[in-house]
């Protein structure tokens, strides 16, 4: 990879108090030049507090980040002009217009006015809000405040966009409008950092993920080689009538050629699968025997990989 725009180094934050929280224990990641990259996991994992250590809002216990080359600790001033950042939460000035919130976020960097105004048009055009310049936030759906969040975010030409949750409410139309903004801003050669649980989010916009839980990551890699990392192209979702003991069923199934491991779930049992002829109809027979109800299929995902390696679902 060549020199990293972002680079974390043993990072920890620990919360202190009756009882210590520790929020991150000692994570090291580094994103090139111009990638797109997630953190993904779990509410409380420690993504939020890793981009917050990042963009400048918290102070880490120890351990390094660097943007651009700038220390965040040591020069914060001169990291965030390298930086954009998206909150978790809406943090849009209710009380100026659309087109205001771009231009005093240019003014507040040291654009003159008139590059201010002419940043503020170009955004307005690019995120398709012209039309609602002079709108005020509380106006806006959620998928169009987002867009102007993101908007805002680069009006300074920032190299390192974080966004933290980026769709979390949103409706799937607006998400999609989402993801199509973030897809755009490659054209700019904005590197971007972004958190989220939502498992199809991170497969559908980022180069490389990180899932991490409890303040470390877990792994790390591009989302096709994570889910080629599960050793099966096939999954069999198996809801039984009796799962007291469902174990006897997995040991037949796990004798099936094909089949590459069995894991309980809350209905029954999941069958991860290699592509083989007639393995299916044997899945069904064995689980018959059990009071099988239904059976769905899918592909690996990047929820698939999550499961595995922490052996439960994701907490909310």
């Amino acid at each position: 990879m060549s020199e990293p725009i972002v680079d974390i180094r043993g990072l920890r934050k620990v919360y202190t108090g009756k009882v210590p929280v520790i929020a991150v224990d000692g994570i090291d990641l580094q994103v090139a030049p111009g990638e797109l990259y997630g953190l993904l996991g779990p509410n409380g994992a420690g993504k939020t507090t890793t981009i917050s250590i990042a963009t400048t809002r918290a102070i880490p216990t120890a351990g390094t980040v660097r943007i651009a080359g700038v220390d965040v600790v040591a020069h914060p001033a001169m990291s965030r002009r390298a930086i954009g950042v998206v909150p978790q939460y809406n943090t849009l000035d209710r009380s100026c217009t659309v087109a205001e919130n771009i231009r005093f976020h240019c003014l507040y960097f040291g654009m003159s006015g008139t590059e201010a105004r002419t940043r503020t048009d170009e955004l307005l055009e690019q995120f398709r809000l012209h039309d609602r310049a002079k709108s005020y936030p509380q106006q806006l759906s959620g998928g169009l405040a987002q867009r102007l969040q993101i908007a805002r975010a680069i009006a300074h030409h920032p190299r390192v966009l974080f966004l933290d949750e980026p769709s979390a409410g949103l409706d799937p139309q607006s998400r999609i409008a989402m993801w199509d903004a973030v897809r755009a801003l490659r054209s700019e050669d904005i590197t971007v950092v972004l958190t989220t649980h939502y498992m199809e989010e991170a497969d559908e916009l980022c180069d490389r993920v990180a899932i991490i839980d409890h303040g470390k990551i877990l792994v790390e890699d591009t989302p096709a080689a994570l889910k080629a990392g599960v050793g099966g192209d096939k999954l069999y979702d198996l809801h039984l009538a009796r799962t007291a003991d469902r174990e006897r069923l997995a040991q037949q199934l796990r004798e099936l050629d094909g089949v590459t491991g069995v894991e309980p779930t809350e209905a029954g049992l999941r069958v991860l699968a290699q592509t083989r002829e007639g393995l299916l109809p044997q899945v069904i027979t064995a689980a018959n025997a059990y009071g099988l109800r239904d059976i769905a299929t899918a592909e690996p995902t990047l929820e698939t990989v999550f499961i595995r390696m922490t052996g439960r679902d994701l907490r909310e």
